[in-house]
């Protein structure tokens, strides 16, 4: 029972139009307020539905979720030896269709067609070819492998299972004409989603920058600067995977053709205590307290292990110059092919290894390595190098006259500037039809302090350079063999004699004439290809002005 008293029928009356009005309100508020609930209830279900699709395990809403994702580090931290075997992408042929690979490369391209297709050039070395994925449940492939597909950054390293196929039409865009069908995709290491450098630019030819000028398109260039910033990147590019291919095969058949000829592999010290050519031009440091420098070359060395009962030797090492040459053919380091031999008559002795050295390099290069040649054409285009069976020999003096001859002045007993190497190159080219050649008995003022004089006359040596493409690759010569003479000549050309004394006194016990030679390997690539600058030949180039990478 209420406490309360009931109301008198003169409140009651004065509260009803209030309550009315109130009602009123309220039904008004409602109907304005309803459309805006429901939106936003609306908003919320289908906020809450994503939530729920991003909080559900993969495998709970696709079956075929085991067939692709990232691999965890731990899987791939030498776990297990599974005895999968793998396939490289460059033996995928017409001869692999209806096969079952396994393949591993880098995400070279990415094109979805749709939510259910998608293509993936993967690539391996110099070789890529198309993955195909279209979403079936016979393939066991889904949407959502697609969109994880499409969803992966350049460069990033993935496995892929999948059945070999062949296309219906010739593929442009890869070296491969088989594509895969993929069943798997398995993510081992995502590239950062934005490169610094985009390999499709840095790998365009002159060509195709004149062709989009003409066209009034913009195409980015890579400078050689930016290329050298982030070389790990840059020597992706075909080209640059057949330059480096190429330099191998140099220094493998410098290698092979020297043993065949009973000359011994030797490896020579690099921290020396003096200069080993003379000149200021060595990389100074303190070797326990004591002044030394980085080896210009391993001449001294080679020389000793002649005198050493070694009759021919030969090094592939690296060599150190402290030249401030911003050249396109100069660098700091570089690795040096040097060989050194006794002499039984004449330096022409050493010439004629030369000859059947470099003649059975361009050889093996022309005939063996076809696919890396074309390759680096397609960038950087260049003119097959013309040699002769048996290599062209001319005197300095013939070399000079034909400058001459030409129009160009040449100090008699001066060196070749660059301008007069090539000039002279050329002139040879028009005469003779080689692109390789030696010229011989150089002026002793241009040659290093350890070259031998001529015996008819002592202003010229028993020197020789060799050029290619009218630029020198090689200098060599017969070498002072007598203590007296070459302590009198490193005098002369301002040397201590007491920083080579171990050098000197080794002739003393008994040296055999002897004669040898140098070349710098990135140059006789950079060179055989034509290549504009020696650092495109170099992997980590180092000049006056880069330490890094």
């Amino acid at each position: 029972m209420s406490s309360e008293p009931p109301p008198t029928a003169a409140s009651a009356s004065a509260s009803a139009p209030d309550e009315l009005a109130a009602d009123l309100s309220a039904a008004t508020l409602s109907k304005k307020q309803q459309k805006k609930d429901a939106r936003k209830a609306e908003k919320a279900e289908k906020a809450a539905q994503r939530q729920q699709q991003q909080q559900q395990p993969a495998d709970a809403e696709d079956p075929f979720a085991a067939n692709y994702g990232d691999v965890p580090v731990e899987e791939i931290q030498s776990k297990v030896i599974s005895g999968r075997s793998w396939t490289k992408i460059g033996d995928l042929d017409a001869d692999a269709a209806g096969r079952s690979v396994l393949i591993r490369g880098a995400t070279q391209a990415i094109r979805p067609v749709s939510k259910k297709m998608a293509f993936v050039v993967l690539r391996q070395s110099m070789s890529t070819v198309q993955c195909v994925l279209v979403a079936t449940a016979d393939a066991g492939v889904s949407t959502q492998m697609v969109r994880f597909a499409t969803a992966l950054s350049k460069e990033s390293i993935v496995d892929v299972e999948g059945v070999v196929s062949l296309p219906k039409e010739p593929l442009k865009a890869t070296t491969q004409q088989v594509e895969i069908q993929v069943r798997k995709i398995y993510c081992i290491n995502r590239a950062v989603p934005t490169l610094p450098i985009n390999l499709e630019d840095a790998a365009r030819s002159e060509a195709e920058f004149e062709k989009a000028e003409q066209a009034g398109e913009k195409l980015v260039r890579v400078g050689q600067d930016t290329r050298l910033n982030y070389r790990a990147i840059d020597l992706r590019t075909p080209a640059n995977q057949a330059i480096f291919r190429i330099q191998c095969q140099v220094e493998n058949k410098f290698r092979e053709f020297l043993l065949s000829k009973d000359f011994v592999g030797i490896h020579t010290p690099k921290l020396i205590s003096g200069s080993s050519e003379g000149g200021a031009a060595v990389f100074k440091l303190l070797y326990n307290g004591q002044p030394a420098c980085l080896a210009q070359s391993p001449q001294l060395y080679k020389q000793m292990a002649i005198c050493g009962g070694y009759e021919r030797v030969f090094e592939v090492g690296p060599v150190f110059r402290a030249e401030n040459s911003n050249t396109h053919r100069h660098l700091c380091e570089f690795v040096g092919l040097d060989a050194e031999m006794e002499i039984k008559e004449h330096y022409f002795e050493v010439c004629d290894i030369i000859d059947g050295l470099f003649v059975s390099i361009f050889k093996h290069l022309t005939e063996n390595c076809k696919k890396e040649l074309e390759t680096i054409n397609r960038q950087y285009p260049f003119e097959p190098l013309q040699y002769l069976e048996k290599t062209l020999k001319l005197t300095y003096e013939e070399g000079i006259q034909m400058l001459k001859e030409a129009g160009t002045e040449i100090e008699p007993m001066g060196d070749l500037n660059t301008e007069a190497e090539k000039k002279l190159g050329r002139l040879v080219k028009e005469k003779y039809g080689t692109d390789f050649f030696i010229l011989y008995r150089y002026p002793l003022a241009v040659r290093p302090f350890y070259t031998m004089p001529c015996y008819d006359n002592p202003a010229y040596t028993n020197s020789f350079d060799v050029f290619i493409r009218g630029e020198e690759i090689i200098s060599g010569a017969q070498r002072i063999h007598t203590p007296e003479l070459l302590a009198k000549r490193a005098t002369e050309c301002g040397i201590d004699v007491s920083t080579i004394s171990a050098y000197i006194e080794s002739f003393s016990y008994g040296a055999p004439p002897h004669g040898g030679f140098g070349v710098g390997l990135e140059r006789v690539v950079m060179l055989f290809c034509a290549l504009n600058n020696i650092r495109k030949t170099s992997m980590f180039p180092r000049d006056p002005q880069r330490l890094v990478p």
